[in-house]
């Protein structure tokens, strides 16, 4: 798995969701792209159907649950939720883990 195939299911998953963002028009999604803060293109809702929207993609499409706001992801310094590039990370981290405890 590569992380430019998570940061698409990432953009995907953004570009489906800006219907229901309320406001919110998403322009030019990219890795460095930023999803949650100030400046981000997600309110609190919308991150979690983000989240919601990514581990499900993630269980059809690879056959592999994740959880993704966990104590873990909350008690990071860096927040993995900053950016799609930051995402992808911390998901290919999860996957990586979740195939080794296979």
């Amino acid at each position: 798995m590569k992380k430019k195939t998570i940061e698409d299911f990432i953009i995907k998953s953004l570009g489906e969701l800006e219907e229901i963002l309320p406001g919110k028009k998403i322009n030019s999604l990219n890795s460095s792209t930023i999803l949650f803060g100030p400046k981000g293109v997600l309110d609190s809702m919308g991150l979690v159907s983000l989240i919601a929207e990514l581990e499900q993609k993630i269980e059809d499409e690879l056959s592999i649950s994740i959880l993704l706001a966990d104590e873990r992801a909350m008690s990071q310094r860096n927040s993995p939720f900053r950016t799609v590039s930051s995402l992808a990370e911390y998901i290919l981290e999860l996957i990586k883990e979740e195939k080794l405890n296979e």
